[in-house]
């Protein structure tokens, strides 16, 4: 596979250097190469497309998917006949094989998103390879001074992360701990741990990179501004929620660190990354996003979009075509200053939701939202089609919760119930009272899902 990584990262960088004419023309290849692929090898998309053109190169031609229609559909969406639901939920449900391959071909995640349902998603070799050789272009841009900072400390990584459960991060993580020659470098660290357990650990282990969602890293920027935590690591990666300019800013100034963004899904991970003008540009020769609104029509650059429909050009084992994401963005309208030829965005949805408590010991407790949102995400034994926690007041935590079909409620709301429970006595928060919600989730004014919803927010 080293080898497909060149040619592609190649190919990659010619078609950045041509321009945008260039990487449009590639987009285009790319997709009526996966449209063939997908009618001709996945059950349900046969039947969608089965009133298309024989060649389809424009997005807009396509009808649009769902992550509930596409779960509703799984063993007919998949393009590999050996998959079924039943196995892959299956091996979801086993925490020992988190990063290990689905019948030895296939990384497996779960996610609920922004749309807040679960979803199961395969990623193949090829999806894998083109993560890869984008990623590669961007850290490229290295200067030596960070590399001689990231050499210092050995070439340390720590990634806060949930540790439990087949998120994307943590399973990409262990993967990467099992190599003999690197995989001492990363250290993972529960999200769950306190602040002052997490702010030691950091202190003890000095890393070179940091990585971790927007939410933890502002709480860890906050303790390292009072002089509690204690680190310089030469680059710090920010992914899985929104992040502002002035987080950015912050980030860069509280550790004096290189700062990495990203804007990705589990659906995508190579979907875009971040330039230091505070846009994402997405890598538009493998991925497609089109902004549209409420009634899917297309919405012009500068505008915030209802929600984003993405094509992931790379991954054949589950196709992804123009997928309503659920995130809000605004294309720029003009060249970014940066000089990087592929479209701008930034991302008005998945902000970031702290959870702030009053602490037992005076100080209030803050509780990163990633946090929360994991921790529901993997009660063992699953059974959560959809949750939302909203706070209420100061000490109360309102949870909303849809059981699946086949699950008891109440034995869903007790596992819930006890892992939030857990969680907050970790953290030291005060006496919290979690309430059972008679309603179910619930949209925000905008038409769009929040799992976690702090207080005075609407």
């Amino acid at each position: 596979m080293g080898e497909d990584i060149r040619q592609l990262r190649r190919d990659s960088r010619r078609a950045h250097e041509l321009g945008p004419a260039a990487i449009q023309e590639r987009q285009r290849a790319n997709l009526a190469e996966m449209v063939t692929f997908a009618r001709a090898a996945s059950p349900y998309f046969r039947e969608l497309y089965r009133d298309l053109p024989d060649r389809v190169d424009d997005p807009a031609m396509l009808p649009i998917t769902t992550k509930q229609a596409l779960m509703d559909r799984f063993d007919d969406w998949v393009t590999d006949r050996e998959v079924t639901f039943e196995q892959v939920q299956t091996f979801v449900d086993d925490p020992g094989l988190v990063g290990e391959r689905f019948l030895g071909k296939y990384m497996v995640a779960h996610t609920s998103g922004t749309t807040g349902v679960l979803g199961y998603f395969l990623l193949d070799d090829r999806n894998m390879a083109v993560n890869v050789a984008l990623g590669s272009l961007t850290s490229s841009g290295m200067n030596l001074g960070v590399l001689m900072r990231i050499l210092a400390r050995r070439g340390r990584m720590a990634m806060i992360c949930a540790p439990n459960g087949h998120g994307l991060s943590l399973a990409l993580a262990l993967r990467f701990q099992k190599r003999k020659l690197t995989g001492r470098l990363l250290r993972i660290i529960s999200i769950y741990r306190p602040l002052p357990e997490l702010v030691a650990e950091l202190n003890a282990y000095s890393p070179a990179m940091i990585m971790s969602s927007p939410s933890v890293l502002s709480l860890l920027a906050g303790q390292q501004e009072k002089g509690r935590l204690r680190i310089r690591p030469a680059v710090v990666f920010a992914a899985g929620e929104t992040v502002t300019t002035e987080d950015v800013s912050r980030f860069g100034d509280a550790f004096d660190a290189g700062i990495a963004v990203t804007y990705s899904t589990t659906e995508c991970g190579f979907l875009s990354y971040g330039c230091g003008h505070g846009w994402y540009h997405v890598n538009s020769d493998w991925a497609v996003l089109e902004p549209v609104d409420a009634d899917y029509r297309p919405t012009p650059p500068g505008e915030p979009s209802h929600t984003v429909l993405l094509s992931n050009l790379a991954n054949r084992v589950q196709p992804i075509l123009r997928y309503d994401l659920g995130d809000s963005v605004v294309v720029r309208p003009d060249p970014c200053p940066c000089g990087d030829p592929r479209p701008a965005v930034r991302v008005q949805g998945r902000t970031a939701d702290v959870l702030t408590f009053p602490g037992g010991r005076g100080e209030p407790v803050s509780i990163a939202p990633m946090a929360i949102g994991a921790l529901v995400d993997h009660v063992p034994g699953g059974g959560i089609e959809q949750f939302q926690i909203v706070q209420t007041t100061p000490t109360n935590l309102r949870v909303r919760l849809t059981a699946a079909a086949d699950a008891d409620a109440d034995h869903v709301w007790k596992a819930v119930r006890a892992e939030l429970t857990q969680l907050l006595t970790e953290h030291e928060a005060g006496d919290i009272t979690l309430e059972r919600a008679d309603e179910p989730p619930q949209l925000s004014a905008s038409g769009k899902f929040r799992e976690v919803i702090p207080l005075s927010q609407p």
